[in-house]
């Protein structure tokens, strides 16, 4: 992992992210990068006549800006860790989308406000469109973790063959932290498949990787999204990872209730990877 990018908004959520982003980034030796994102008013960009703005003002402005966000970068991250940062004037979702496409970001780090509805994240509904349709892992942080680790990893899927290449991404994540996997597969009374076949599609689904320090669970529950908080619970999950198939925010391999519903109640961190 070499680039990772955090856009920040100053908020608390973008502080988590923060955090986060410098944990990794120490086991990583990944240089982070800080964007930050201005809608300008209108009268801020047509300096004609009748601006509400001066250019004096809006370099003032600009100026500002930057002092904060040199503030920011100073409170979270020390000096042994590579820190750049940049200021745009563009639709936050696009700039984030077109900035980790020129940095070749490997993770975009981005955080949670924690409301009902996940379109309310730290810029708005525009990190539910990044993680919808970014082509690169989004790592979605709830909460502080200050002493965040990635020893118990879950992976939910249901584990058919066109979520392979994102386990595989999963894997280049895992790996660079040792983690244990815990493999999930959710089983419903609406879908329910026996132990013993749910058991063996999983291993024919793992047979292409090398995997050592993992673990193959079925576990039963009134619903998938359920199923997923309860496990992850039960065995202190540091990190739930899912993929999104970019149609309806993360609602990933299942129904699009279900990443709705995770989002909202799920404390842990959530990675998640695009088909």
């Amino acid at each position: 992992m070499k680039n990772i990018l955090v856009p920040i908004d100053f908020s608390k959520p973008s502080e988590y992210a923060a955090k986060m982003a410098a944990q990794i980034a120490k086991k990583t030796n990944a240089t982070i990068y800080l964007i930050h994102l201005i809608e300008l008013p209108k009268g801020v960009i047509d300096m004609g006549a009748g601006s509400r703005f001066s250019i004096p003002e809006s370099m003032l402005y600009l100026r500002k800006v930057r002092e904060k966000v040199l503030t920011f970068k100073d409170s979270f991250f020390d000096e042994s860790i590579a820190v750049k940062y940049i200021i745009k004037l563009n639709n936050p979702f696009e700039g984030i989308q077109k900035y980790a496409d020129k940095i070749d970001a490997d993770l975009i780090i981005m955080g949670y406000k924690g409301h009902s509805e996940f379109e309310e994240i730290i810029i708005g509904s525009n990190t539910e469109k990044v993680v919808r349709s970014s082509q690169r892992p989004v790592l979605v942080v709830k909460k502080d973790s200050k002493k965040f680790k990635l020893k118990r990893l879950v992976f939910a899927s249901n584990f058919k063959a066109e979520n392979k290449e994102v386990f595989r991404k999963f894997l280049d994540f895992a790996s660079v932290f040792n983690s244990r996997i815990h493999l999930l597969k959710v089983n419903t009374p609406s879908h329910f498949v026996s132990t013993v076949e749910a058991k063996q599609k999983i291993k024919d689904f793992i047979s292409d990787f090398e995997l050592s320090n993992r673990k193959i669970h079925i576990y039963g529950d009134v619903s998938v999204e359920k199923g997923i908080l309860n496990f992850s619970k039960e065995v202190n999950a540091n990190l739930i990872a899912m993929a999104t198939h970019g149609r309806s925010g993360i609602a990933h391999l299942f129904t699009g209730s279900v990443t709705k519903n995770l989002s909202k109640n799920a404390l842990k961190p959530m990675l998640t990877i695009k088909v």
